[in-house]
Parts: C-alpha cells; sequence; structure tokens
C-alpha cells in the first residue's frame, strides 16, 4: 500500500513526520512524501530513510501567503496544483495530511482515497497568541475563528484524525460529537534508543559540570513560561550559589526575556545559548540537574505535549512542569517530577528547591521517567495506533 503524506513546509527536519513516516515503511508500507522548497537549491526528488521526497519550489513568498490560507483563496489554489501534479506523477492508495494548513488544498481535490489529517498542534487556539495576530494587518485579516470553522470541516470530512494526546482527543470528541474510534492518539514520544544514541559535546559538559543547572530546551515565546523561571532566579540564588537557568532556544520576544533578566540582575545565573544543532540538545540534558517545561495554561497547551518532557525523561533527569492538563498527567503517570500551578513564581521556585535539597528524590524522579520512557511510553509503543489503522484499511484498498 503506497501513501502520501503531504506536508507543507520544508522536509528534513520534521521530527513528528520522519517518525511516522519511517514507522510505516518498517511496518511494510511505501511512503511518497510531498513538501515544498522555500530556499531552492534542493533535490526535487529523494529518498532518505526510506521515504520518497518529492520537493516543490516555490520561494518565500508562498510561506507568507501561508498565514492567509483561510483568509483568501490564492495559497491554496496554488498548493492544490502542486498536489494534483504530484498525485498523478506518484499514484498512492492513501493520503495522509501532516497539519490544517495545507488541508484545504487536498480536500478540494476530491479525492476517492481515504485520507488522514494529522493534527499536530490545535492550531486556531495557539494562533491567538502568534504575535503577527496582534498588530496590522494580521490583526485584521486573519481570523483564529476561521481557521477553526475549516479546521471542524476537515475533522469531519476525513476518514481518521490523528491527534497528539488524550486530551486533544476529548476535546474534539466534546466539541464537535465524534466517535471515538474517529480518532487516533499519536504522541510526540521519542524512540527507545533516543538515550543511547546520544553523542555529547564535551565542551557543553565541561562548562556547565559544576552548576546546579536548571534546563530549558525549546521555542522560547512568552506562552512558554520562561518569565517565571527568570523572575524566580533571584531567590533561588540567593539558596543555590552555583545555580544556572540555562535557556537553548529563541523567539522574536526573546528581547523581553532578557531585559527581565537585566531587570533583576540576574544575568550570572541565566544563560542564552540561542537556537542549537539538534545534536546538541543531548549534551544540554545530559549535564543538566532539573529540566523545565513552563507552559501557560490555554486550551492548546492544556491538549498536547512538549515533546521535550520525552527527552527529559529518556536521560533520567526529574521535570519540573505548570499544571497544563496534558503534561501533568503525564508526569504524574510516570512520576517523574513535580507540579506547580502555572504563572506562580512561589510556588515554581518552591518546587526547585524541594529537587536540589533533595538528591534521592532527584535520582528517584529521573530513574522513573527514564523507566516509564524506555518500557511504556515510547514511539514504538505509541505509534501502533496508527499502524493498526492503515492496515485495517489496507485491505480494502489494495
Amino acid at each position: 500500500m503506497r501513501i502520501g503524506m503531504i506536508l507543507d513546509t520544508d522536509f528534513p527536519p520534521d521530527p513528528r513526520v520522519e517518525n511516522e513516516a519511517v514507522t510505516l515503511i518498517e511496518a511494510g508500507f511505501e511512503v511518497y512524501l510531498f513538501c515544498l522548497d522555500y530556499k531552492g537549491g534542493a533535490q526535487p526528488a529523494e529518498e532518505i530513510k526510506g521515504i520518497q521526497v518529492r520537493r516543490f519550489y516555490c520561494g518565500s513568498w508562498v510561506y507568507k501567503l501561508s498565514a492567509w490560507a483561510y483568509t483568501f483563496p490564492f495559497y491554496h489554489w496554488i498548493l492544490k496544483r502542486w498536489i494534483a501534479a504530484f498525485l498523478s506523477d506518484n499514484p498512492v492508495d492513501a493520503i495522509h495530511i501532516h497539519d490544517i494548513q495545507i488541508a484545504r488544498s487536498v480536500f478540494n481535490l476530491k479525492l476517492d482515497i481515504p485520507v488522514v489529517l494529522d493534527l499536530h498542534e490545535n492550531r486556531p487556539e495557539i494562533m491567538k497568541f502568534y504575535g503577527h495576530l496582534q498588530k496590522f494587518p494580521g490583526k485584521q485579516t486573519i481570523f483564529p475563528s476561521e481557521w477553526g470553522k475549516y479546521e471542524s470541516k476537515y475533522i469531519q470530512m476525513a476518514d481518521r484524525t490523528v491527534v497528539v494526546t488524550e486530551e486533544a482527543k476529548e476535546y474534539y470528541i466534546k466539541k464537535l460529537g465524534l466517535s471515538p474510534d474517529q480518532l487516533i492518539v499519536v504522541p510526540n514520544t521519542v524512540r527507545a534508543v533516543f538515550e543511547k544514541e546520544a553523542k555529547h559535546d564535551a565542551t557543553i559538559v565541561d562548562r556547565l559540570a559544576n552548576k546546579f543547572v536548571i534546563l530549558y530546551v525549546g521555542d522560547t515565546g512568552l506562552r512558554r513560561g520562561l518569565l517565571t523561571a527568570i523572575e524566580a532566579m533571584p531567590e533561588l540564588s540567593k539558596h543555590i550559589p552555583d545555580v544556572k537557568l540555562v535557556i537553548v532556544g529563541s523567539n522574536k520576544t526573546d528581547g523581553v526575556l532578557k531585559a527581565k533578566v537585566e531587570e533583576l540582575r540576574v544575568h550570572d545565573y541565566v544563560d542564552f545559548e540561542g537556537w542549537q544543532d539538534f545534536t546538541l540538545f543531548q549534551s544540554y540534558i545530559a549535564v543538566s540537574d532539573v529540566c523545565i517545561s513552563p507552559l501557560h495554561r490555554n486550551v492548546h497547551h492544556d491538549t498536547t505535549y512538549a515533546n521535550k518532557i520525552f527527552q527529559y525523561m529518556a536521560f533520567a533527569k526529574p521535570l519540573i512542569v505548570s499544571d497544563c492538563l496534558a503534561q501533568e498527567t503525564v508526569i504524574r503517570r510516570a512520576n517523574s517530577g513535580l507540579v506547580y500551578q502555572a504563572e506562580s513564581v512561589e510556588d515554581y521556585q518552591q518546587q526547585v528547591l524541594k529537587l536540589y535539597e533533595d538528591t534521592d528524590l532527584r535520582q528517584e524522579l529521573g530513574a522513573n521517567g527514564k523507566a516509564f520512557v524506555s518500557q511504556d511510553y515510547n514511539w514504538e509503543r505509541t505509534s501502533q495506533e496508527l499502524i493498526k489503522y492503515y492496515n485495517q484499511i489496507e485491505t480494502d484498498v489494495i
């Protein structure tokens, strides 16, 4: 059975797309991936880890146009033509759409084959926090509510919809009155060998080895909660002389975070590492003492995971997370960390100090997390429902 995956951006990198495609290939399927080439120069066709990648060069203007995908029809007119050409050259038995942005282009083709819609996130809800929607012209022309209408429409049109958490599944069942079997949960977990395949950078490890490292990895937008972690540093530095908050990632709003560091005069205790190559994340995690996911509460964060929490656990690191529903549930299930009230600096401080003062607790929580992802909650296990579904429809299609 040949599966056509549709992606609205460059490939690689996209860990979720790659994991799903490689897993389906290992299960005996063929995967053809439609993707875009914004920069130019990439090969129009190549095989990556068994994935038959087909790229369509479009330039950055198409990327900019995608912001208005559900305001004006132009983006989908363009993509519909390219997707039709892709399907003509690479006939497939089923379509797997990655995220809502490009979905309209596919559904407008009115294909007579099974269609799976894979929602990487709750895009209509998270769009409410995008910076370009807070000012002209985005505020006047891009409407999350309109994206929400199309998301609901295409979920109901799809043969199956893939979501990343049980909380997201319950959200759409309640919102749209869906049957549970219309949704498949495929979390962004790590492979069981994630920690074993790590390559450590000695310069990072040596530089931070004598510090009590509180680590954050990932996008640093303000909704990720790093202001809470920074505002806790004056008090934490009184009790933990060698404390270091290490932030690996970036965002356009980093100026706000850095200004807060200067205002509080804690620049000696906070390191902004910027974006680093993914292969270096493991070195930062390995040298850390505590890893954090301080997300603010909202519908999106309540129904998704930051996949960093599974990376942290794979390295046996204790976590401190805010009480967003999905991540609180999984952390309590694994007994791999402590939970605090989102945006509460005092509560966050208390949890950090609790772990700092109790080495045995850090080791216990870290060991629990490592066992959880290596034995129970890894990609090899959590991707089985996706394989099961494609196995079911293969009999009907072929």
